[in-house]
Formats: structure tokens, C-alpha cells, sequence
């Protein structure tokens, strides 16, 4: 590979720029195990392994400062180049990488989306937001006292495990929908998540959109829960329903007064097609409603993420801090909920205004932008059984690990790009020929070029990937059977799945708690609460 020279950037001037709020790309490029052991407050992870999958969505400008490290082991060199190449403008290394920020005093947080449950520990220890503990709401189901639980998290968490009679309405979704299942002010309403942050930020959109019930966090969730010693569900599936006239009306309009008192400001659709064609700042423009209905009919340009999931992870969908982000909806209450958290979080955050129903005229899933590739050699899934019958083709997965072992092609190996090195290529099997896949062969595609370099042999990618495979109905393969490196492209998240340890679940917890003495001594934040819903004012908190 050609070696390139980078300019570097020092940890002091990330930092000065967090806190004079200009925008600030700090890309992690490790894998997400690696990331999760200690990182910095606003580093967003782009693994090296999936840049290209993720970069132009997440870094959408091309001339944005864009800062890359690593730990030492060499991937951020790897990931400048990749940069480069993909067409950005202003790509620097980390002065020392990891262990230069530590060394400058900078502080290193564990765990993912650190900013969100940072924010969160802040909110409810300024706003003191009701809670009750696993016993106490268990003892309200226990007198079938008037009470409704309601489930915070994406609904595919909610339905792998739910406190008993939980329904499912998602972060954004709670204001728009509480007063419909919770129609009486005399019934107690419980809002969980699996552990801490999303009970907290729903439990307090409630609270600051004057809901007139009693509503309370579950106190650590489904952790707490379970730590209680408590029964959970397992595959439920109730959901919010429609919302009615009268609760849409009142919703909106206390989630405009919400948004106002943070300071949320508004935008036209001129102003955004003139932001649009701008290159001096980074746009983000997010849908925040249920990606059912952002399906059915959006607005161009707009990317699908649901609102309660945009503040749990504002990093992931929004890499560049200090960036310009603008919300819309149809009904004016999840976008201005949602942007009322962003404006607290510090992010210059705007509502779309003036929207009609012709402009949600464009249909379909959200499609990531992806780098351009040459044309490259295909085969189908009968080919590839006929070269497998023949002993003498490898082929390499590289879907996620958890897919791989879940179900993968007989015979395939799995590996993550960051093999592809010169000293990686050892591990690989030796074969007269390779094939690449993936789920969809979409990220398979931009190995090839590294593999046809590294062994020299044919290269060729399974057409339509394992779901071509699995829809031809041919068999498959379960386990860890031929894996060619370490399972670190994913975290192990405490609070995820029904197998976790007590242990490793009060681990969490307490390093939640431990959140806001590490803000303070961070110091990048500019983090805000509203800690007086009635009155139009906010406590900067330093």
C-alpha cells in the first residue's frame, strides 16, 4: 500500500473546539468491542471494517475536519487513506492516537452512545424525574391498581423481553400517544427502558409536556427488574394504536411549548434547500416518526430515524458534533419533542415548518449513499454450490458475527475486513479461488480489491449474498465453525438479551451513575436542562 503523510491534530485543540461548539468529527475507527472499552465523550465509531457503509451518511460534507485514531494498531493510517480517497478534503490523525488523549488529561468513557446516558444521568439529576423501584411497581401490578406500563425501547427490544404488561411505544411516540392509553388523569403511568436513559428522557418528555397523570421512571429498568428478582415477558407484542383528534391536538400543542422553552428553532423549506446546497456547514435531516410511516411517504432527502432513537444515539446518526440538524414529522409532536432533548444536548437543532401532505410524496425505505464501485465479477447461488462441491473455493462471510453464527453457507469462513493486511493475510485459507459475501454482499463488495491484491488468485461475489442464499431455501450452517479472527465487531451490551450476568448488569448500573462526575471533569459537554417545566428559562450546566 502507498504511504501517505498526514497532519495531525493535537487532543487540546478537539477540546477547544467542543467547547467554543464547532464541529467536530472525532471518528473511533476500531471495532466496537475495542470502542466500548474507553473512548472520548463526542468520539463517534466508524469501524474500519464498514467505513464505507456508513461514512457519507454519517459524515454527509465532504470538506468537514475530520480527526481518526486508533490505538496503536494502525487502522486509522488505513482509514485516512480510505478518507482521502472517498474524496474528503480535511483528514488529520489524532495526535498520539487513544493514548494521547488519556495522557493529556482527557477523559475516556466506556460503553456506547456515552453521550445520550451521560445527558440522561444530567436530566434526572437536575430535573428530579419521578421514579419507582422494580419492587413498588411490581407491587402496583401485583393490587391491579389503575397503572400502565409503557415500554420506551425499539420494539424489537421490547419484544425479546417486557415487564409484565408493558406495551410498546417508543420514546418519540409517548407524548403523541400517552393520553390515549392513559385516557383517565387518575391512572399511574410507568415508563421502562432496559436500564436507565430512555425510562428517564420519557418519563420527562412527560412531565415537561404537562401530562396530567402520575408518571413515574421504572427505576433501572429491566435490569432493575431483574436484579429484583421479577419475572419478564418474553415476545410480546402490544403496541400503541392510532392517535385521536383531541390527543394529536393537545400533544402538539404542548410539544411546541416544550421546544420553544429550549430553545428549538424553526426552519422554512426555502431555508433548508438553501442549507442544502450550502458546503460550509454539515446538514443532517431527519425523519423522527415510526419508520412504518416514513415508508409509506417522506420527505426527499430525509433519513428515517425514529425520534426516541436519535436521542439514544445521537452519535451514531449525528457523527458530527456541532453540525446543523433539522427535524420533521406530519403532526408537530415527535419532531419538536425530539429536538427539544438535541437543543439540551447543545446541538443547533431545528423543526421543519409549513409541511403539507404533498410533501411526504416520496416512498420507501431510507437507502444509504455508498461509494461507487467498478464492476465486478458475480456468481450465483448454483455456481457457487457447484465450485463448494468442487473442494477448491473458499468462501469469506463477512456479514456480522452474530449473523455468522445465527446461520451461514456451509464451508464459509467468517473475517472482518481489518484481516485484509499484509499481516493479517496468514490466517486465510488458501483456495484456487475466492467468493465474497455478506447479508447482501453490499459491504463483501469493497473487499475485493484488498483480496485480489493480498493472495492473487480470482475473486467473485455471491450475487444477492446470504439472502439470495436463504431464499433459494438451500441448507445452512450454525456456530462459531470457522471463524478466522475474534469476534470483536459488537459490544456485548449488559442490558441486551435474556443471558446477562447480575454482575455485569450491576456493573452497568453503577457506571451509569458515575456519569455526571465524569462530565464534569470532561468538561466538552454544553450540555443544558430545563429544570423548571412551567417557566421559559434553562441552567447552563458546566
Amino acid at each position: 500500500m502507498t504511504n501517505f503523510s498526514y497532519p495531525t491534530r493535537s487532543s487540546s485543540e478537539i477540546r477547544q473546539a467542543l467547547r467554543q461548539q464547532q464541529e467536530v468529527a472525532l471518528i473511533d475507527v476500531r471495532e466496537e468491542e475495542a470502542f466500548a472499552a474507553g473512548h472520548p465523550l463526542f468520539a463517534a465509531n466508524i469501524a474500519l471494517s464498514k467505513l464505507e457503509l456508513e461514512i457519507l451518511n454519517r459524515i454527509p460534507r465532504l470538506t468537514t475536519p475530520v480527526t481518526v485514531y486508533d490505538n496503536g494498531e494502525g487502522l486509522a493510517e488505513v482509514a485516512a487513506q480510505r478518507l482521502s480517497a472517498l474524496g474528503y478534503q480535511d483528514v488529520a490523525l489524532l495526535e498520539a492516537g487513544l493514548a494521547g488523549w488519556r495522557d493529556s488529561g482527557g477523559e475516556l468513557f466506556i460503553d456506547v452512545n456515552s453521550p445520550s446516558k451521560a445527558f440522561g444521568e444530567l436530566v434526572e439529576n437536575r430535573s428530579h424525574t419521578p421514579s419507582l423501584s422494580a419492587e413498588e411497581v411490581n407491587d402496583l401490578l401485583q393490587q391491579n391498581d389503575d397503572v400502565v406500563v409503557l415500554d420506551s425501547r425499539r420494539f424489537d427490544e421490547y419484544h425479546t423481553m417486557s415487564i409484565p404488561g408493558g406495551i410498546s411505544v417508543p420514546g418519540a411516540e409517548l407524548v403523541l400517544r400517552a393520553r390515549d392509553l392513559a385516557p383517565s388523569p387518575l391512572t399511574t403511568v410507568i415508563v421502562n427502558c432496559a436500564g436507565r436513559t430512555r425510562s428517564i428522557i420519557g418519563t420527562q418528555s412527560l412531565v415537561n409536556a404537562g401530562i396530567r397523570n402520575p408518571v413515574y421512571a421504572l427505576r433501572n429498568g429491566t435490569i432493575g427488574w431483574t436484579l429484583a428478582g421479577l419475572a419478564l415477558e418474553h415476545g410480546q407484542s402490544r403496541r400503541y394504536g392510532d392517535a385521536s383528534e383531541t390527543a394529536r391536538l393537545q400533544a402538539a400543542k404542548s410539544a411546541r411549548t416544550v421546544a420553544d422553552r429550549a430553545g428549538v428553532a424553526r426552519a422554512s423549506k426555502a431555508q433548508l434547500a438553501e442549507w442544502q446546497q450550502q458546503d460550509t456547514r454539515t446538514l443532517y435531516l431527519f425523519d423522527v416518526r415510526d419508520a412504518e410511516e416514513y415508508a409509506a411517504g417522506h420527505l426527499a432527502a430525509s433519513r428515517s430515524v425514529p425520534g426516541g432513537q436519535l436521542v439514544q444515539e445521537t452519535d451514531h446518526y449525528a457523527s458530527v458534533r456541532g453540525a446543523r440538524v433539522v427535524l420533521v414529522d406530519t403532526e408537530g409532536v415527535r419532531a419538536n419533542i425530539s429536538a427539544s432533548w438535541l437543543a439540551q444536548m447543545g446541538w443547533e437543532v431545528y423543526v421543519l415548518d409549513g409541511m403539507n401532505a404533498a410533501d411526504f410524496s416520496t416512498t420507501g425505505n431510507w437507502s444509504p449513499a455508498v461509494p461507487a464501485l467498478p464492476a465486478l465479477a458475480e456468481i450465483d447461488t448454483a455456481t457457487l454450490t457447484n465450485w463448494l462441491q468442487k473442494g477448491d473455493t473458499q468462501l469469506l462471510d463477512f456479514t456480522t458475527s452474530a449473523n455468522y453464527a445465527n446461520g451461514h453457507i456451509p464451508g464459509a469462513a467468517w473475517l472482518q475486513r481489518s484481516l485484509l493486511t499484509e499481516q493479517g493475510a496468514a490466517a486465510l485459507p488458501q483456495a484456487q479461488r475466492y467468493v465474497v459475501t455478506c447479508g447482501s454482499s453490499l459491504l463483501a463488495r469493497y473487499a475485493v480489491a484488498e483480496l485480489e491484491s493480498l493472495t492473487g488468485k480470482p475473486v467473485s461475489v455471491l450475487n444477492g449474498g446470504n439472502a439470495a442464499w436463504r431464499a433459494a431455501e438451500l441448507p445452512l450452517e450454525s456456530g462459531e465453525t470457522q471463524l478466522l479472527q475474534a469476534r470483536t465487531d459488537r459490544y456485548r451490551r449488559p442490558y441486551e438479551g435474556t443471558d446477562n450476568s447480575a454482575a455485569a448488569m450491576q456493573a452497568y448500573l453503577d457506571w451509569e451513575y458515575g456519569l455526571i462526575a465524569q462530565l464534569d471533569r470532561d468538561g466538552t459537554h454544553n450540555f443544558s436542562v430545563l429544570t423548571q417545566p412551567k417557566k421559559a428559562s434553562a441552567e447552563q450546566v458546566s
